[in-house]
């Protein structure tokens, strides 16, 4: 993790995969899978948020060069 305690993009990314296959194994108590679909669920807006940002920051620099508008950076969601 780095400084500020926080996962990475990549470390969350990682982290959600293990659990979707924990879960997709369906061998867990239905607590232990309620718990891990809702430690999934708080990756999952970390992700977003992440993704958001990112492509905030790219607009940004584009809007910058003046050489390409947002349509050509639109993520399908």
């Amino acid at each position: 993790m780095n400084k500020k305690n926080e996962k990475t993009f990549e470390e969350a990314l990682e982290e959600l995969e293990e659990i979707v296959k924990k879960l997709s194994e369906g061998d867990m108590s239905l607590d232990e899978s309620i718990k891990l679909f809702e430690k999934g669920m708080k990756l999952k807006k970390f992700l977003s948020e992440k993704l958001s940002a990112a492509k905030n920051r790219i607009k940004i620099l584009v809007e910058e060069d003046n050489g390409f508008n947002e349509e050509d950076f639109d993520v399908e969601q």
